[in-house]
């Protein structure tokens, strides 16, 4: 396997060498090189076996976020949960979402969609989810000083608006993030990093 192609700011070139046979590697990413943005364990591997691998350690975590106006923070919320092995991220309201600041890692990182909050909170309580609100409002408690429950899925309003009222009433407690700043508010996509990496400390098996 070649360490990079100095032609390519990214990735690596064609396999050097005798072509594995191992089922997970595609065949054309090995002829023509793989310039995907993956770890170097998944270079060269399909879609669906870089699919398989990650369900096999994802964690108990959940992410969703309501998607009432098309919300743009929607793909970097995504990328991020993939960065942490997020079990499911689940959009609640409009089903189409810009995937651009996905950065093609919804390919790697699975998505429901839930028309309404309704809907979510039926599945999340099935699925013997807690229901955790991130929001800055006057009940918030801070999410620094806060226990997260393993087995949760966090929620994200619209950048703005934040939290709809049927969302924040279906959460069991609503965490906002400290602020010693004069902004009121943070970006959601920033907000959502910070949140599922609180939960990451809490309980993911680092190293």
């Amino acid at each position: 396997m070649t360490d990079g192609d100095p032609e390519f700011d990214v990735g690596v070139g064609p396999w050097q060498g005798e072509l594995p046979t191992d089922d997970r590697y595609d065949p054309e990413l090995l002829v023509e090189g793989d310039r995907r943005n993956v770890v170097d364990k998944f270079r060269y591997w399909t879609v669906e076996a870089i699919v398989a691998d990650l369900d096999k350690h994802r964690h108990a975590l959940h992410v969703a976020i309501e998607n009432w106006q098309h919300d743009f923070n929607i793909g970097s919320i995504v990328r991020t949960a993939n960065a942490f092995a997020v079990a499911e991220v689940h959009i609640i309201g409009k089903k189409r979402w810009n995937r651009r600041g996905a950065m093609v890692t919804d390919r790697y990182q699975h998505v429901r969609h839930h028309p309404t909050v309704d809907d979510f909170v039926v599945w999340a309580r099935g699925a013997g989810l807690t229901i955790i609100g991130i929001d800055n409002v006057d009940d918030s408690v801070a999410i620094e000083t806060a226990s997260l429950p393993k087995d949760c899925v966090l929620v994200f309003g619209q950048e703005g608006p934040g939290l709809s009222d049927g969302a924040r009433e279906a959460c069991e407690s609503t965490l906002a993030i400290a602020q010693f700043g004069s902004t009121r508010s943070m970006n959601v996509g920033a907000a959502a990093a910070i949140a599922m990496h609180t939960w990451v400390r809490q309980h993911a098996q680092v190293g």
